[in-house]
């Protein structure tokens, strides 16, 4: 088969569709070749209509994508701060010693590509890495070495999640996903779609307190509220399952064990907005749960659970799941849209918020992962029911990803109101060697002391102690830590991440990283500059992702101000 028969045959299902097949394109391209050339540009250009410059922007763009040739197999090692603690440094240095090659090139013979990655959100087994090889699905790797990096491939890992009180995750899950007759037949959609008007749901999940658990904490049925209120028919529910920050990995042990779960609230979300059109926007990282969600949607649509007349109701709906492609910004909600529209990931300016002017510019209810698998419970059981759970300001369960220096990484379900304390020591089973501090919230969070840990894990005494949940993130270090390599890795991850299209956060994360490598030997005035360029990004930054890439810096400024200090 000649070149030009293959890519043509290879992009024949896209024919008729418009900019917004772009993502998809790339990855086909991407996975049957290795990289996107020049001529694929053109082609795909002929195809959707889209100029070739902006094709070019979009494959530079996103870190998993290539426009040069590379090796047949592409492994990426993961170097952000828990892999580094797990000897991830090493693993690269060693590859790259057996391979003959450095960082970033490829070998002789064409066979590999070694490459540094960003987060793999696979903490709990560090260090890990993704292989993609050629004609092949991607893999993301646990606890890896330079020998089994070359040999052994088969990405079988599973996280211990749940105990017997647990509501989101369960116990008895071992390596396998839940299937959907171990789940059940969607209960709380069915009664919804039969016996509750779209009203009746939204009032529902206002009633319950819940907050959106991706870090932001915005109340879930006041955003439906305003999304059906919107004016237009067409109107979209977006599930944001870019999970990319380090230290942050809850909502893949969701896909890859509850994916019917995470379904039956996106179900139900659109049910309420009045809407029959989801997407699920699944970071590039993360390819064994975007294989486990792409069969959960083929057996939930042949049981009428999805697809058309669901339940034999007059509510349909069709989910399409979208891969990203290696691009931490598009975590944000706006920049999120416009990665599915078929653009580089750049946040939108506030106002129109998503609610009004959302994904194709319509009303649009985007909601995080952990929180969608939360509605299901709401609907089957009540608001009562999840309010009993938590706090007021916290109610129902929460999902708290730990990693670092405890006994028992993972993720873990926990009841607001519990101490900190508590939850590392009992929960985790407890510490290895002497706490130095906690990473609470991930690596836009705040650092907690030993004298601190009794701070309660809701989101307002987290608060109201200067700290913060996040996404329910918490990273452990001990003494055996160099805070400042910390530092140093946080910083590079922000740059690295930063899309640039606004100046104090493009500038602000060079300028930290600058100051933080400089960290060995510090100059008298550098604490002064990180705080203010902290702060400058925190107030002028377009998005979330500069309002704070400099919080753990000034966090550990506030901590732990010897580190920035010339004698150390």
């Amino acid at each position: 088969m000649t070149f030009h028969s293959r890519i043509d045959t290879l992009l024949s299902i896209y024919e008729g569709r418009g900019r917004e097949a772009l993502l998809p394109i790339l990855w086909e391209v991407q996975g049957a070749y290795g990289h996107i050339s020049p001529e694929h540009v053109r082609q795909i250009s002929h195809l959707l209509r889209v100029p070739e410059a902006d094709i070019f922007g979009v494959i530079g763009f996103y870190t998993l994508f290539h426009g040069e040739p590379t090796g047949r197999r592409i492994i990426r090692v993961c170097t952000d701060p828990i892999c580094a603690l797990a000897g991830a440094d090493d693993v690269l240095h060693r590859l790259c010693e057996a391979l003959g090659v450095h960082e970033g090139e490829t070998t002789a013979d064409g066979d590999y590509t070694v490459e540094h990655s960003p987060c793999l959100g696979l903490c709990d087994y560090a260090p890990a890495a993704l292989v993609s090889a050629r004609g092949e699905a991607d893999v993301a790797l646990p606890h890896v070495s330079a020998d089994s990096l070359l040999s052994d491939w088969d990405g079988q890992y599973f996280t211990p999640a749940g105990n017997d009180r647990s509501v989101l995750l369960k116990p008895m899950l071992r390596a396998a996903p839940e299937t959907l007759a171990q789940y059940g037949n969607y209960a709380a959609l069915r009664r919804a779609v039969t016996e509750m008007s779209p009203d009746d749901v939204i009032t529902q999940v206002e009633a319950s307190g819940l907050i959106g658990r991706g870090g932001a904490a915005f109340p879930t049925g006041l955003k439906w509220k305003f999304t059906r209120g919107a004016a237009g028919e067409i109107k979209y529910v977006v599930c944001n399952a870019d999970e990319s920050e380090p230290g942050t990995f809850k909502d893949r042990v969701l896909m890859e064990h509850r994916p019917h779960l995470l379904l039956e609230g996106i179900a139900l979300a659109a049910y309420a907005i009045g809407t029959d059109k989801a997407y699920i926007f699944i970071r590039g990282e993360y390819p064994k749960a975007t294989a486990i969600l792409a069969d959960a949607i083929r057996e939930a649509e042949t049981a009428c659970a999805l697809g058309e007349r669901v339940f034999d109701s007059d509510f349909s709906l069709d989910i399409e799941l979208r891969r990203g492609a290696g691009a931490y910004i598009c975590g944000e909600e706006t920049a999120l849209f416009e990665a599915i529209e078929g653009k580089r990931g750049f946040p939108r300016m506030k106002p129109p918020y998503p609610t009004t002017f959302g994904l194709f510019g319509k009303p649009t209810a985007v909601n995080n992962v952990e929180t969608l698998c939360a509605v299901p419970g709401i609907i089957a059981k009540g608001a009562d029911y999840f309010k009993a759970i938590g706090s007021n300001g916290s109610a129902g369960p929460k999902l708290v990803s730990v990693s670092g220096h405890v006994r028992r990484p993972g993720v873990y379900e926990i009841e607001p109101g519990i101490t900190l304390r508590h939850f590392l020591e009992a929960i985790c089973g407890g510490l290895i060697g002497d706490l130095q501090t906690v990473l609470m919230g991930g690596a836009a969070g705040t650092f907690i002391k030993p004298e601190d840990i009794d701070v309660k894990l809701t989101f307002e005494d987290l608060r109201e102690a200067g700290s913060t949940f996040g996404s329910g993130a918490i990273m452990v270090f001990n003494h055996s830590v160099d805070l400042r390599d910390v530092l140093k890795r946080l910083g590079r991850f922000f740059q690295h991440e930063s899309c640039g299209k606004c100046f104090p956060c493009q500038l602000g994360t060079q300028r930290q990283v600058e100051i933080l490598e400089r960290l060995d030997a510090p100059r008298a005035g550098d604490s002064e500059r990180l705080l203010d360029i902290g702060l400058t990004m925190t107030e002028a930054s377009i998005c979330g992702l500069g309002h704070t890439a400099g919080i753990a810096v000034m966090s550990a400024i506030e901590q732990f101000p010897e580190l920035f200090e010339k004698e150390l």
